[in-house]
């Protein structure tokens, strides 16, 4: 897909992977709106000259807000990038119940409900694509995050079924599977991260060369491993 002058709307794209992503568009002629929670680091992203919607994800109100603010703009690319992690581990004691519920809703139920609310302006368009970030953890789970896990294979899932469902149309559908990444959703863990500069490239690259799946990184290495043996995979990622 050639970028430039494409209209995209960008969830999470105010900090980390998102904030990459969106100042790589648009240096390749791309018009991005991005979301965000955060008034000021909106208020920046402003100032390098980027379209901001304050949003929300953790409800189906702050998405219907969201769809309600965009109205029936076009849109050619549709990135759900915005997400949250939480811990929820038994051995530390009782987990949050309504974190765990927020983290569902944001990384699972709003990417669906933000996909269908925009699909006829996708299918307006004479070419447009659909991104929704995963994690390699969609593969196979970490044990500290298992919430966090099911609502990315859960998206992991939910885009290969749309994929099949869209494959006769002008619509690509693309999943990015990043590792470990250097953003402040991480800042908490010890194993070695990926700049967030180098995981957005990638999947600005995959965007461009209309690729199925970005496996990045460390998640290349998880997917061999997986298509191996499954239960090799989970061993490696279930002791984090």
């Amino acid at each position: 897909m050639e970028l430039s002058e494409k209209t995209v709307l960008l969830t999470g794209g105010s900090a980390g992977i998102g904030r990459e992503i969106a100042r790589q568009l648009k240096e390749k002629g791309a018009k991005v709106t991005v979301t965000g929670r955060n008034a000021e680091r909106l208020e920046a992203m402003r100032e390098e000259g980027f379209e901001t919607i304050e949003a929300e994800f953790s409800s189906a109100a702050g998405v219907d807000a969201l769809l309600t603010k965009w109205g029936d703009k076009a849109v050619d690319i549709l990135i759900n990038n915005a997400g949250q992690l939480v811990d929820h581990d038994f051995r530390d004691g009782k987990p949050n119940s309504d974190a765990a519920d927020d983290c569902i809703y944001a990384n699972l139920n709003a990417p669906i409900r933000l996909i269908g609310g925009l699909m006829s302006q996708l299918r307006a368009r004479p070419q447009a694509a659909i991104v929704n970030v995963t994690s390699g953890l969609a593969i196979a789970p970490a044990a500290r995050t298992p919430i966090y896990c099911a609502t990315k294979s859960g998206l992991r899932f939910y885009t290969l079924g749309l994929r099949e469902q869209l494959k006769d149309s002008h619509i690509r559908v693309i999943e990015a599977l990043p590792p470990v990444v250097d953003t402040q959703m991480n800042d908490g863990n010890p194993t070695k991260k990926m700049p967030a500069e180098e995981c957005a490239r990638q999947i600005v690259v995959a965007i461009e060369r209309d690729q199925d799946e970005a496996n990045i990184g460390m998640t290349k290495a998880l997917r061999i491993a997986e298509s191996i043996s499954p239960g090799l995979a989970r061993s490696i990622t279930l002791r984090f």
